[in-house]
């Protein structure tokens, strides 16, 4: 459909602005209604929590759909607290065994309150495969562990019940490597770099009420060179003849602009353009950046003759993001990235944050190390942590869990779930890059099958296609097929090998050259020209557990405080002092069960004085 002209006008507001806080320009009112959200891009009011206490059973014989346990008054013998993973502690249940199917029921009331109003179930994240009823009556299925999903149930609710019931099953095979589950591991235990599964229900669950035309996403981008915030809303439906939506943008607790459009089938798209808003100076004030992380707020409304508005708030950054032959450029300014490899992990809740809390905490700790950014790796973040990523200043990149073979089945399964993944996380500025593939996970012989090149390949053109607003690493670390960045993995602690290998007077061309890491290339197939910026992207893993026996995992031990201190000096100023590379991204953030390589323990206390690492991690402050 072609874009729809803007038929509204835009108001104007002060040029004035007051000085930029820590946590950014987030208007209150709109802040107060999304910040607590499961998902704060896209929110409703109001919205219905169904997280806590759930029955649950274990169907270790596969035998509850031959036995119709999704009937209502099938009882389930245990509880468990959603939304946590029953393998681990904060679940109630705690058992880290072979358990491939399980089963959820609760119990809710119908929220609307009128007639005309439909009932969504939204799930956050499930793992892997979640088949749902409500009152018995099959209402849908998701396959797919780390991206939302939601049904329209109001059909299923039985109108002669004042309680109504939902039932999920969930399937996820323990063993399947061609099933993508990024860190968790496989066998009975933890082992290496691998971690305890992370199975069910594992991100929040709720209802919204909503009108039979509504809205189902909004894509948002920023033209910096006209000033202009494009939109594209998407809707379940065609539209009725006289449907308009009205998009406004908020700053500081007033209106910045809005405009109004019609509406005809399925889409809209327009234009915000921001000129009308101030002067130039008071636009540039209006960037997002990690030094002032200003935020604005949205209010999209669908209004139809035939039912009442559809009310969406959410926020947007402006931004861009940009390389050229040796940099990567935030709104035009280069901005070398120092970056932590992030693994979302803590030892009571397993992938699921342990709460609210335990999320912005996570980001603050990673800025009070002195960090500006974070590799989210093997995992799908919580919308929550990519929210205050987004109001603090964290620069992200954006991954996807791994399958461990390559298959028809396995490519097939990855790539539909990046997509989701890419749809629903697009419009954070925080997030500057997306890498579909680490290393060559998944794709063991990318170097010598061009079947495996071209599914890396896939991905990359698939990320640009549902985005195009940022960089893109095809396959990040080594044997790299493609990408806008040129990445390496390389846990050497011999400062003159990383010189040797990434030094300022090492050429780009020479970098592909020199680096090796597991007899791997660092580039295979077709992978055009290096003059593109070069990120050390993992580094360091250096592994410091005093209080631990001698099963703990590492690229490298030391035994003591300031042994650790003086390894992790020496290793980030031999990579910073690089004029060759863009960045780094150190390993890791935290020490997760037997992998001890994290500048955190696990229960997230720094393994050194916190001011000392700020201070050796924030040394390329000059760059």
């Amino acid at each position: 459909m072609s874009p729809t002209r803007i038929v509204g006008s835009m108001a104007t507001i002060d040029s004035g602005m007051s000085p930029a806080t820590d946590e950014g320009k987030v208007p209150k009112m709109i802040l107060d209604q999304v910040s607590s959200a499961p998902n704060p891009q896209f929110t409703r009011q109001p919205l219905h929590d169904l997280t806590g206490t759930w029955s649950f059973a274990f169907d270790d014989e596969d035998s509850g759909l031959r036995e119709r346990w999704y009937e209502p008054g099938k009882s389930l013998d245990r509880s468990i607290q959603v939304p946590y993973p029953f393998e681990s502690e904060l679940s109630g249940i705690h058992d880290t065994g072979y358990h491939p199917v399980c089963w959820y029921k609760r119990s809710f009331v119908d929220p609307r309150s009128s007639s005309d109003e439909q009932v969504l179930l939204r799930f956050g994240a499930v793992d892997y495969r979640a088949t749902v009823w409500v009152d018995g009556h099959f209402v849908g299925e998701h396959e797919g562990g780390s991206t939302p999903f939601g049904f329209d149930v109001s059909d299923a609710l039985d109108s002669d019940r004042d309680e109504h019931e939902i039932t999920v099953r969930v399937f996820d095979d323990p063993t399947n490597i061609e099933q993508p589950r990024g860190k968790q591991m496989w066998f009975d235990t933890p082992r290496i770099i691998f971690y305890h599964r992370t199975t069910g229900i594992w991100q929040p669950v709720w209802l919204e009420t909503v009108p039979e035309t509504r809205i189902t996403d909004i894509h948002w981008t920023f033209d910096r060179a006209r000033w202009l915030v494009e939109y594209e809303v998407t809707l379940n439906r065609p539209a009725a003849e006289g449907t308009t939506i009205s998009v406004e943008i908020e700053h500081e607790e007033g209106v910045l602009a809005r405009a109004t459009a019609s509406v005809a089938g399925y889409q809209v798209r327009g234009s915000i353009d921001l000129r009308s808003a101030g002067t130039f100076g008071y636009l540039l004030d209006l960037l997002w950046s990690p030094q002032r992380p200003t935020l604005l707020g949205t209010r999209v409304t669908l209004e139809s003759p035939e039912a009442r508005p559809d009310e969406v708030l959410g926020y947007i950054g402006l931004r861009t993001v940009e390389t050229d032959e040796s940099r990567v450029l935030i709104n035009g300014s280069p901005t070398y990235l120092r970056m932590v490899l992030s693994q979302g992990y803590w030892p009571e809740s397993h992938l699921a944050a342990p709460s609210p809390d335990a999320i912005r905490r996570e980001v603050e700790l990673i800025l009070e190390l002195g960090f500006n950014g974070a590799r989210l790796h093997q995992k799908v973040e919580d919308p929550r942590f990519l929210y205050w990523a987004d109001r603090l200043g964290l620069l992200l990149w954006g991954e996807i869990g791994a399958a461990y073979a390559y298959s028809d089945a396995a490519i097939d399964r990855h790539l539909r779930e990046w997509r989701e993944a890419v749809t629903r996380d697009r419009n954070h500025p925080s997030i500057i890059g997306w890498v579909p593939f680490n290393e060559s996970w998944g794709v063991d012989d990318v170097a010598g099958d061009p079947r495996q090149r071209h599914a890396v390949m896939a991905a990359y053109h698939v990320a640009h296609q549902l985005d195009g607003t940022r960089p893109v690493i095809g396959n990040d670390g080594w044997e790299n097929v493609i990408g806008d960045i040129l990445t390496a993995h390389d846990y050497s602690w011999d400062t003159s090998h990383l010189d040797y290998r990434y030094g300022s007077n090492v050429t780009p061309e020479e970098v592909a050259d020199r680096y090796r890491a597991g007899h791997r290339t660092l580039t295979v197939g077709d992978y055009g020209t290096v003059r593109k910026p070069i990120i050390l992207s993992e580094f360091g893993g250096v592994s410091y557990a005093p209080d631990a026996g001698e099963d703990w995992f590492g690229y490298g031990k030391v035994r003591d405080n300031d042994e650790f201190v003086d390894t992790y000096r020496k290793l980030v100023e031999a990579v910073s002092s690089s004029t060759l590379l863009a960045g780094f991204c150190y390993t890791q953030l935290t020490d997760t069960l037997q992998e001890t390589n994290g500048l955190l323990t696990e229960d997230r206390k720094p393994k050194a004085d916190i001011e000392t690492l700020r201070n050796i991690t924030s040394g390329t402050g000059k760059r």
